[in-house]
């Protein structure tokens, strides 16, 4: 935008494509920890695993991760994680493929709006996208979902396995994301 530049932080849920994206000012750990605890927030069921690429903002450096100290330092997000429970997986070093789903929504997201339209500032452009997301889970029906929409794939397994959840999808309260 016309203020600078910002940061996309992006989640999907592999199984029903339900998309959830943050646009910060920094990128940085405390900022990637904070994401994560919206994200469980915004989630009608319980995050099991959670794949991320290898920065600095997810995880130590490799001269931490293997070095004498590594049993003694945990990241801030890897905290975050053990705290609800979820299994903290990283993809390959240089091999951002093996992410794609997040790669491909990345783009998804950028060529509905900045690609799209100029925004003056970042409160037009946080909307904008936040708009495309209600859009994206509530009314874009997949075919790799039969037609569904993301948030119907949601409310269909959680009349198949309501114990997967945490609250009643129908009853979630979805709102913007600020």
């Amino acid at each position: 935008t016309e203020e600078g530049k910002l940061y996309l932080f992006v989640a999907i849920d592999r199984t029903s494509k339900f998309a959830y994206a943050e646009l910060q000012t920094q990128s940085d750990r405390t900022v990637a920890t904070a994401f994560l605890c919206s994200l469980i927030k915004a989630t009608p069921y319980k995050i099991h695993t959670i794949l991320t690429d290898n920065g600095v903002q997810f995880c130590h450096p490799p001269r931490y991760r293997n070095g004498p100290t590594a049993k003694y330092i945990t990241h801030m997000f890897d905290l975050c994680c053990r705290e609800h429970g979820i299994e903290h997986r990283m993809t390959k070093v240089n091999h951002p493929w093996t992410n794609g789903q997040v790669e491909r929504m990345n783009r998804t997201i950028k060529e509905a709006t900045v690609k799209r339209y100029h925004y003056s500032s970042h409160d037009e452009l946080k909307a904008h996208m936040q708009t495309f997301l209600m859009a994206y889970n509530f009314a874009r029906r997949l075919k790799t979902l039969k037609g569904l929409t993301p948030f119907e794939y949601v409310c269909k397994i959680w009349s198949e396995d309501p114990d997967r959840f945490i609250i009643n999808p129908h009853h979630h309260t979805v709102g913007l994301n600020t």
